[in-house]
């Protein structure tokens, strides 16, 4: 909350110098980057929404919190950033089409490298943070910020461009601007579906199943499965152990695993440890045989 709030700020500040720019320069390409920042700047709210619900305590309704909000902000964001990249792109069309002088070229050429620095600031802020605590959703926000930076130089080449004779260099770098900006929306939706679809690196579960095997008393692990709700994640796992254990030794077994991926594993938060016999290892030694019962025809559970 701390970073959404001062990138926030930071944001704000330099969309609203860019925009007085705007007003008395007419720059198309400054307005696309103005427009982005300020889009930019708004994202920090439904995720500070989606924070606010993870701090929620668990219900009987939801047994596993509300940090699956955290993927409808994500969603937002790229909404967000899709209809910005629209605007953006029709304003650009529109000047080609319809081409108008470009005034105050050393203000746009300052507003332009304001907002380059303004938004690596923010990006190195966000990236910081998301990677500590494990959010895609912020982290994602960062790199977005990162790459309006760059299109703030976009900016500064449009404006040489018309200060050399060329007026159309400003409409076509708006365009520039506007393919930056698909290019990042695609990244950005991938990064955010994949968690909506329990994608998970799989790096991770390499890790889980490492720090399990090193376990005293596991002969095997199998069906390693992790899924991010918000920005922690939660795992199940299958180990097996000598059969002859008894419940009280191999419960004792899979706590010291629990234990191990809690402190091995980043941004984990749960995890729960299926326990099997060496004999009979794994989910395909869980299914149940063709029966039936309550009248219903002969079916088995895989």
């Amino acid at each position: 909350m701390w970073a959404l709030k001062w990138s926030f700020l930071g944001l704000l500040a330099t969309a609203l110098l860019q925009l007085g720019v705007v007003v008395i320069s007419g720059s198309v390409a400054l307005l696309a980057d103005t427009i982005h920042n300020f889009a930019d700047a708004a994202t920090a709210i439904p995720l500070a929404i989606a924070f606010a619900f993870a701090r929620v305590k668990p219900s009987r309704r939801f047994p596993y919190g509300y940090g699956r909000v955290e993927d409808l902000a994500g969603v937002l964001i790229v909404l967000t950033m899709l209809v910005t990249v629209l605007i953006a792109g029709y304003e650009s069309v529109l000047r080609l089409l319809r081409p108008q002088p470009v005034g105050h070229l050393w203000a746009v050429a300052g507003a332009s490298v304001i907002g380059c620095l303004g938004n690596e600031a923010v990006a190195l802020f966000r990236i910081k943070v998301g990677r500590e605590i494990g959010s895609a959703a912020l982290v994602a926000d960062g790199y977005h910020a990162r790459a309006d930076g760059v299109t703030s130089l976009a900016v500064l080449g449009g404006t040489a461009g018309v200060w050399l004779g060329y007026p159309l260099a400003d409409p076509l770098m708006g365009l520039l601007i506007t393919g930056v900006i698909l290019h990042l929306v695609w990244q950005s939706a991938h990064a955010v579906f994949t968690r909506m679809l329990d994608g998970v690196d799989p790096e991770i579960l390499d890790a889980a199943e490492h720090a399990a095997k090193h376990v005293s008393g596991v002969s095997d692990v199998a069906e390693v499965r992790a899924r991010w709700i918000g920005h922690r994640l939660t795992m199940e796992l299958n180990v097996a152990v000598n059969a002859d254990l008894s419940v009280t030794e191999g419960h004792g077994v899979a706590k010291e695993i629990r234990h191990r991926i809690l402190h091995q594993v980043p941004h984990v938060s749960g995890v729960t440890v299926h326990v099997d016999p060496a004999t009979q290892s794994g989910e395909t030694f869980h299914g149940i045989d063709g029966h039936a019962h309550d009248g219903l025809p002969i079916h088995s559970h895989r």
